[in-house]
């Protein structure tokens, strides 16, 4: 209340203006939701570009490609639909390789190799593959296409 000099007390009144509407507020949340979203579809994919899990596999095939050349044995690379892995001859087995660059990988979260079972090329002392191989990778709705040539070339297309 206000005092009036003429009449002591007049109340006060709210106007319109000290508040926001409910249209207001709907407006405000619909902006802040469509902000969300644009910034939530601009994030890149935790799990990395498939090209570049595809890339990361076709270098790993070069370095076994070098390694068997280097080493004078027979390195292969293995693929199944969940991973990879590189093997090297010795006595007449095939035994896993244990260093860092050519241990057993898994593909990464989400991603499979679209082969029916294991399908492994070999890398002789020379380099030379005993074949070609076509490895097609897919995570969700991306495609990509790994090529190892027979000789040694690997790369990605896609």
């Amino acid at each position: 209340m206000r005092r009036s000099a003429e009449h002591g007390f007049t109340p006060v009144r709210r106007s319109a203006e000290h508040g926001f509407t409910l249209v207001e507020l709907m407006i405000v949340i619909t902006v802040i939701g469509l902000a969300s979203a644009v910034a939530v579809l601009a994030m890149p994919d935790p799990r990395g570009r498939l090209v570049d899990e595809g890339a990361r596999f076709a270098t790993r095939v070069r370095a076994a490609h070098d390694a068997a050349v280097i080493s004078g044995r027979s390195v292969s690379v293995w693929v199944d639909p969940s991973g990879y892995g590189f093997d090297e001859r010795r006595g007449g087995q095939w035994i896993a390789i244990a260093e860092k660059p050519l241990r057993v990988s898994q593909w990464g979260e989400g991603t499979q190799a679209l082969v029916a079972e294991r399908t492994r090329v070999t890398f002789d002392s020379t380099g030379m593959a005993d074949r070609a191989l076509v490895v097609p990778l897919r995570r969700e709705r991306t495609r990509v296409q790994v090529t190892v040539g027979v000789n040694a070339g690997a790369r990605v297309d896609g």
